[in-house]
């Protein structure tokens, strides 16, 4: 690894221990499932997402909520103290491809179709609302 592109990765790792966010890795799920329950609650409050997250029908839904609660957790282990309602928000959810597990289902006249089984990592991060209102 180059010198710069070493700086750049420890400029990151810094950034990254002020933060708090919790990563979920090698979800049995496409992506686009996955996409469409991040959009719910993108920006929103943590415990509205929370509550929207724990009413919504679709089973990537379970699997956000439980990481919002670690990114919540991972939080107050970091600022030592407990988050209260309306202090926290959801600051950037994203969903990216994991690798496909690729695999033959049989087809008639000695063909084989192929089965893309596909899979997806979820990176949520938290912040205060009083740090959005800086920014903006």
């Amino acid at each position: 690894m180059g010198v710069r592109k070493r700086n750049s990765a420890e400029a990151i790792k810094e950034a990254r221990k002020s933060q708090a966010f919790a990563k979920l890795t090698n979800v049995p799920s496409s992506p686009r499932k996955m996409r469409l329950v991040a959009d719910l609650v993108r920006g929103k409050e943590v415990f509205r997402a929370l509550g929207i997250l724990k009413f919504s029908n679709k089973e990537a839904a379970a699997k956000l909520e439980k990481l919002l609660r670690s990114a919540i957790a991972n939080w107050e282990a970091k600022n030592d103290r407990k988050a209260e309602n309306d202090e926290l928000y959801i600051s950037t959810i994203f969903v990216n491809c994991a690798p496909m597990l690729k695999r033959l289902r049989t087809a008639p006249q000695g063909r084989g179709y192929r089965i893309r089984k596909r899979a997806n990592h979820v990176t949520l991060f938290v912040d205060t609302i009083d740090n959005k209102e800086k920014k903006a």
